[in-house]
């Protein structure tokens, strides 16, 4: 039988998955990281896996994430060098569509404006700008990505998007690799970021990257927490470069009561939950690759380690 070992801090998210793979997968033998037959499994369905769990399993053959994004797999010193799958969910791109949209037409708007005069009782109207006059930019053209910059542009915004490689999308002006960056960011008015964390990437949502945004721009942040300099970023919203930001992902999750962050003026924090897979669907696509290895065919959404995603 194939046996699938759960692997992480979350034990909340670990009875959620046990039921939901009861339910969609009951061919499949799921366990804990404590039952004695762990030691049999030959996947690891993981999210944030505690440290040296993945070393301890000497029959893994492949290590599945449990969310679209895999660097969390290495918070365990011990993660082994085996492939690596993700999930994907078509549903996951509706959610994130959604969330990305409300914080657009939330600064386009200018509903920050107005909420901060409520207290102080000012009726004051915002200027309304029409939303071709407002340019957003959307890094990271995957399939988030790409869902999103079409949805603003089919609202009628003027959209760019970046990503490593060529892309094409309509309505979208796409630029590419490091020589494109610095014009794609030029002049916008709202930043979103749906970058995987790598090398490359750690860090980008800094002061250059700032400067080169219109005056009073807005960042929106979906990628991971350490793709976002914070002493860069407080310096950016002290001085009014930046306008707001909204930030759904940290390096520390959940954000610790003392983070600077839940007090910084401009930042709306929320707690990573712009979209995720369902569990059912997670267990059906971790069973299905299950399935695959045990026959020895080609898996689903596999993960370039070496770019990370």
């Amino acid at each position: 039988m194939n046996t699938v070992v759960l692997l992480s801090r979350d034990s909340t998210l670990l009875g959620q998955l046990q039921a939901a793979f009861a339910r969609q997968a009951p061919d499949i033998r799921v366990v804990l990281a404590d039952d004695p037959v762990a030691s049999e499994a030959q996947v690891a369905a993981c999210w944030f896996p505690p440290a040296n769990s993945l070393g301890a399993l000497p029959n893994l053959q492949l290590v599945h994430s449990v969310a679209a994004g895999v660097d969390h797999l290495y918070t365990d010193p011990s993660c082994p060098n085996l492939t690596v799958c993700r999930v994907v969910d078509p549903a996951h791109r509706q959610g994130m569509t959604e969330y990305v949209r409300w914080a657009v037409i939330h600064y386009h708007r200018r509903f920050d404006q107005v909420l901060q005069q409520q207290p102080d009782l000012l009726w004051q109207r915002p200027v309304q700008i029409q939303a071709k006059d407002f340019k957003v930019g959307v890094m990271g053209l995957g399939s988030l990505g790409a869902a999103i910059a079409e949805d603003l542009a089919s609202a009628g915004y003027s959209v760019r998007g970046w990503a490593r490689s060529v892309k094409n999308l309509p309505n979208v002006v796409c630029h590419s690799g490091d020589r494109e960056f610095s014009g794609f960011l030029q002049g916008l008015d709202l930043l979103i970021n749906l970058l995987p964390l790598t090398r490359a990437t750690r860090g980008i949502l800094c002061t250059k990257t700032f400067q080169a945004l219109a005056p009073g721009a807005v960042i929106v942040n979906c990628g991971r927490g350490q793709h976002v300099r914070i002493d860069d970023l407080q310096q950016a919203l002290s001085s009014g470069q930046l306008r707001g930001a909204v930030l759904d992902v940290f390096e520390h999750e959940p954000l610790p009561v003392d983070d600077r962050l839940w007090c910084m003026p401009g930042v709306i924090v929320t707690p990573h939950m712009a979209s995720a897979a369902s569990h059912d669907c997670i267990a059906s696509q971790i069973a299905e690759n299950a399935r695959r290895l045990a026959r020895g065919e080609p898996l689903n959404n596999p993960v370039d380690t070496s770019l990370g995603y």
